[in-house]
């Protein structure tokens, strides 16, 4: 029934290990015993099936959702559940094993099973029931600091705490603990014993009251603040209030509480400059603004060190109700930027709420074309991040330029289509003041960002206007057809071939899109485009090489099988160099090519360059002994053939010390040595 009672009412689901080790725990004893600890198939079948191991996570659950549901409605069959389990977590954590774990574990150390669980959860439990055993269980463990394994155990959990590192996480008192779990007899106990001071900082420099208003645990700060030594208002290292943390946190109750205090400033800005109003407007809580705002000394519009003020992050945040309660305030600047130039409109444009974007847009003062201090505004901001909606109410103002380029000169259009948002691209090219023509910044047309990124459905779109030329070179002198095919967008490559006035052949300065797509090993795309009949897979790039002389010289074997395959593809034709397809495989050691190119009879396998080098002569002074030997196997290659310098594929090989191509043509007898 025991195991029934942790499974059924554990915070989360328990490990099997943390659930042998819950078992093995004697209420009350120092010590904890390793030998009691039961194996899980004991444990599973001590419970006649009722509980199973999930395997996946290698937690325990009841066999059954029904099981569950019985038990949850009959409350009676376990006598105060919660108080139970805090009272064997208390045990455990008092445990002289637990309290001789090393301070400073090193990193691989294995802390013990049941520990996480009981840092974390014992105070959750006992806050629903706490009996005058687990009452003192708990003061004796906490009437010196928390340990801060446990304490890093439970910060980690913390839904509103963030630290940087959890190797610094001391002191942590125990006043600080039970502050943070907000159990009124433990901190009570602990008030009374006399053995923590009601003040004392803990590691950020913050106090037990910090801990309640963070939680929103009223008893507790009550209690705090019923001491007449407490500060209500100490701030910790980094200047937050426990106002500062409520108010964040949304606890309207301790809100209250805290400002019916003299000693406490509503206003006290943070080491960051934030106020409680701002915290509170950033994270949403309107009620708690709406407390703030009651009293005279908060400045409404108050920003903090970046600028930012509270309707601003408010309105970034997308909190409408917060921005209507602001905006209510003839103190509030609703224009008013940061320091980077962002206002409350642009921020909300830039994350996409809509809501707060028209209410701000009802304001006379609100400038919906303000650029920010990087040259953004807030359509280009709604078009970079593919908010439609804010597209569309922005484009409804009449004062809005949707054509305005940012810094760096790109319009709303071209940052909406470099980044992919289609229905953006539509809604602006709706517009009959946008030129989809118009080169960016970086000399590209919409349409060859679209193909150079690959988004196809972009292209199509712009492929339906009549005013779009799919042929317009960049001011690089690159088309769409050429992004595309460069890039290895298939997709993209077959609409644009599916233009009639597409120029499949159109070059840069660097060659075709076919031989663009070769050289960077798209072979899908060399296929499509080789699939036309206007292609021509023979004309040389802006360096004189045909394509199958570049895919030869680059190994891409099976660009060359793809293009052998073609009845119009010359495999001896030369580049301007004299080189052919084969030269270029037997210089750069491609021996797979080589026997490819080989496999056609037309290949001359000794055919020199404009210089009388052989393809063995090439192959032979790389040192390239693969294929030295494949071409010493031809009977149609000279061995001994000089270059017109007079030299031999012997004379390269030695003189570039290549001693095993040395060996393979010393090996035939008609290769000379004097030659070398």
């Amino acid at each position: 029934m025991t195991a029934l009672m942790w499974i059924s009412h554990a915070e989360r689901p328990l490990r099997a290990e943390e659930l042998c080790h819950a078992l093995a725990v004697g209420l009350g004893s120092p010590d904890f015993d390793v030998g009691n600890v039961p194996s899980m198939s004991t444990l599973v079948s001590c419970c006649q099936g009722l509980i199973t191991v999930d395997k996946e996570a290698s937690t325990v659950r009841l066999i059954h959702f029904t099981l569950q549901e019985y038990l949850f409605s009959h409350p009676d069959i376990f006598t105060k559940p919660h108080s139970a389990i805090a009272e064997i977590c208390l045990t455990y954590l008092n445990s002289r094993q637990v309290k001789a774990c090393p301070t400073n574990p090193p990193p691989d150390t294995q802390n013990p099973p049941f520990l996480e669980y009981c840092s974390v959860y014992w105070g959750v439990h006992a806050k629903r029931e706490l009996s005058d055993y687990g009452r003192s269980l708990a003061l004796e463990l906490l009437k010196v600091n928390y340990s801060p394994i446990s304490t890093g155990f439970l910060l980690a959990q913390a839904k509103n705490f963030y630290a940087r590192s959890f190797d610094t996480l001391s002191p942590f008192s125990g006043l600080h603990c039970a502050s943070f779990f907000g159990i009124v007899e433990v901190v009570v106990g602990l008030i009374e014993m006399g053995c923590c001071d009601i003040n004392e900082a803990d590691f950020s420099g913050g106090g037990p009251l910090a801990w309640a208003s963070r939680n929103g645990h009223e008893g507790v700060v009550r209690i705090l603040l019923g001491r007449g030594d407490i500060n209500p208002d100490k701030p910790d290292d980094k200047g937050q209030t426990p106002l500062s943390f409520a108010a964040r946190s949304g606890h309207e109750g301790v809100v209250k509480i805290l400002l019916e205090r003299e000693e406490v400033d509503p206003d006290k800005p943070d080491s960051d400059g934030h106020t409680p109003l701002l915290d509170a407007a950033w994270t949403g809580h309107a009620g708690v603004v709406k407390i703030l705002l009651e009293r005279e000394e908060v400045n409404p519009d108050k920003p903090n060190s970046h600028g930012q003020t509270p309707l601003l992050c408010a309105a970034g945040n997308g909190h409408a109700g917060v921005v209507k309660i602001l905006l209510e305030r003839e103190e509030v600047n609703p224009d008013k930027p940061d320091s980077d130039g962002h206002t409350p409109l642009l921020g909300a444009a830039m994350n996409g709420h809509e809501g707060v974007v028209k209410l701000l847009l009802e304001r006379e003062e609100v400038n919906p074309d303000k650029f920010d201090t990087w040259g953004e505004t807030p359509l280009s901001c709604a078009a970079l991040d593919g908010h439609e909606g804010v597209v569309k109410i922005l484009l409804g103002r009449e004062d809005v330029d949707p054509n305005s380029p940012g810094s760096d000169g790109q319009t709303p259009l071209s940052r909406a289509a470099a980044y992919g948002h289609e229905g953006v691209v539509k809604i602006l090219l709706g517009r009959e003041d946008i030129d989809p023509n118009s080169l960016d910044s970086e000399g590209q047309t919409l349409l060859s960002r679209a193909a150079a990124y690959g988004y196809a459905g972009m292209v199509k779109i712009l492929l339906g206007r009549e005013d779009v030329d799919p042929n317009t070179p960049d001011d690089h002198g690159e088309t769409p057809l050429l992004y595309a095919a460069r890039n290895g967008h298939e997709g993209v490559v077959k609409i644009l071939l599916g233009r009639e006035d597409i120029d499949p052949n159109k070059p840069d300065d660097g060659g075709t899109p076919l031989s663009h797509a070769a050289r960077c090993r798209h072979e899908g795309v060399v296929k499509i485009l080789l699939g036309r009949g206007d292609v021509d897979p023979n004309s040389p790039d802006s360096e004189g090489q045909t394509l199958l002389s570049r895919a030869a010289a680059c190994g891409y074997a099976g660009m060359v099988k793809i293009l052998l395959g073609r009845e119009d593809v010359d495999p001896n034709k030369l580049d301007d160099d004299g080189g052919t397809p084969f030269s270029y495989a037997a210089k750069n050691g491609y021996e797979g090519v080589v026997k490819i190119l080989l496999g056609r009879e037309e290949v001359n396998p000794d055919k020199p360059d404009s210089d009388g080098r052989t393809p063995l002569s090439f192959a032979a002074w790389n040192g390239h002994a693969g294929v030295v030997k494949i071409l010493l196997g031809r009977e149609e290659v000279d061995p001994d053939k000089p270059d017109k310098w007079g030299r031999t594929p012997l004379f390269h090989a030695a003189g570039n010390g290549h001693e095993r191509v040395v060996a393979l043509l010393q090996s035939r007898e008609v290769v000379t040595s004097s030659t070398a």
